[in-house]
This record gives structure tokens, sequence and C-alpha cells, in this order.
């Protein structure tokens, strides 16, 4: 790559490593190109997270154990994997420290208090798998990789950059940092955002549509900013993941806002009928 190329690449990852300290609110870890042994779970952090939740030594060691033994159990697939995981976020880890003794949750996100949760991004993040990879900027959540994003300069396909995120799911590349990982974007300032998540086809990834976000000359930066603040970006995760028979699932924009339009229906307690199109996931959406 020219320098020129890495330059006008290396101009678009500061300006979005930016965006996500200075707009959004969320800490810089740094860049971790030089760091050794970087995880899918960073337990120093997930650990200092769930503390200050007061949480027992006992009780987060026995939530860490479970989560790392379902990222890592290596005779299942990283589909299944990413399920187990994404069950462990999403209804706790169940921990029993004494026998006799119920069991206790861990939490290992607040998802009814999304601004109390630890959110955090680092850049250059080098994977040491079977070939190294550097996925361009990483969002952690209380210590847990739940998005990756690549970034390409505009005078090259978005679509390198998607592919960049499928080959490094192949055991062949890193496989191994993607079983917590819940949102997978590819971007460039020419072309906007296109998302998917865990095994999503490249012809699958979507494009965010909404208005709005505030005053960005990029429309990367735009939907970055709409699906990567503090309460998105845990109301997606929480409600908006899907696994169906074998394929996980995030939603499309249109499925989103049509459901939290039903859902203010439903709180006034009135009717209402969403119109479906041919194809556009009504069966998801019910």
């Amino acid at each position: 790559m020219s320098p020129t190329a890495v330059q006008l690449e290396r101009a678009t990852q500061n300006r979005v490593v930016a965006l996500f300290r200075e707009e959004l609110g969320y800490a810089y870890l740094g860049n971790w190109i030089y760091r050794v042994n970087n995880r899918d779970v960073e337990d120093d952090l997930l650990k200092a997270y769930l503390a200050r939740k007061k949480y027992t030594p006992v009780q987060i060691g026995e939530a860490l154990r479970q989560l790392r033994h379902a990222a890592e159990h290596r005779r299942q697939s990283l589909y299944e994997r990413n399920k187990a995981v994404y069950s462990l976020l999403r209804y706790g880890a169940k921990v029993q420290t004494a026998a006799g003794r119920p069991h206790d949750t861990v939490f290992f996100i607040d998802w009814d208090h999304p601004e109390d949760n630890d959110f955090a991004v680092a850049e250059e993040v080098t994977l040491c798998g079977n070939r190294e990879r550097r996925p361009d900027v990483v969002i952690y959540v209380n210590g847990i990789a739940l998005g990756l994003i690549e970034l390409k300069r505009s005078s090259v396909s978005i679509g390198e950059g998607i592919r960049q995120l499928i080959s490094n799911q192949s055991p062949d590349y890193n496989e191994w940092f993607f079983g917590a990982a819940q949102f997978l974007f590819a971007g460039s300032d020419a072309e906007g955002l296109r998302y998917g998540t865990v095994g999503t086809q490249e012809k699958y990834y979507l494009t965010w549509k909404e208005d709005g976000a505030g005053e960005h000359r990029y429309l990367l930066d735009r939907r970055l900013a709409q699906m990567c603040a503090k309460g998105r970006f845990i109301e997606l995760v929480r409600d908006f993941v899907l696994f169906d028979n074998g394929k996980k699932k995030v939603p499309r924009p249109h499925q989103y806002f049509g459901i939290k339009a039903a859902q203010e229906f439903a709180r006034r307690r009135e009717g209402g009928i969403v119109w479906h199109a041919q194809g556009s996931g009504k069966s998801i959406v019910m």
C-alpha cells in the first residue's frame, strides 16, 4: 500500500476514534498493535466492572470461567459458541458460591442502565492466531469485544472490509476472537457504513438508514453515531439479535423502527397494523 493510501486510511481511523471518544463518550484503551495476548474478553476490564457492581471475587471467578468456557469450546462451531456466549450475556451466569446455597445470577452487562456499563474502544488490535490480523477498531463493553470495525480509504470498495471481517472468522485466521462479537462494521468515507454479524455472508451486510444524528460531514460518522450511541448499541444487542436455525441475524432498519413504533402503540394500549412488503422480514418482526 502506498504512503498516501496509508495516510488516507489513518485519517479516517483517527476521526472515527475521535467520534467514539469525544461525541459518544467511550474510553480510549489505546493502540494495541504491539500489545500481546489481546482477547475477545479482557479479564482485567471485566473483573473491574463486576467488582464495581459489588459481585464477590468468588462470583466473579466462576462467572468468568463460564464465559471463557462458552467462548472457547473447541468442539463447537463458531455459531454455537457465539450463541452460548450471547445467552450468558443476555441472561447472566448462574453461580453457586457454596454447596447447598441458592444460585446467584451474575450479569456481565447492565441492560437496564446502559450508561452504567464501561464502554471503550481500542485500535489496531493485533490478533495472533494462525495468521496475524489487526481489526482497525474494536468496541469493548465491560471488557467484552462486542463490535469490530474495518475501515477502508475511499478508493477501495467497502466490500474489501466486509471480506476481511468474514475471513477473520475462519479457523485459518482468527475465529477464536469472534466468540462474543455481536455487530461487525465495514466503512469508508465514500460509501458510508455496512453492518452484519458472525456468519453473515457479504451479500447480506446491511445499510442503516435514519435521519438526523447531529452534524456530520461524512455519512460513515453519522451511521456510527446512530448505531453505537451507548443506549442504542445496548438496545440493539439486547433486543435485536436473533439465532434462527443455524444463522445469526441482526435487524434491518425498518424492522428496528417498526418494532419501536409498535411498542409505543402497545404502551398506549392501542392496536394497529404494520405494513410489510414481500421479503421484508415480517416473520422476524413478528
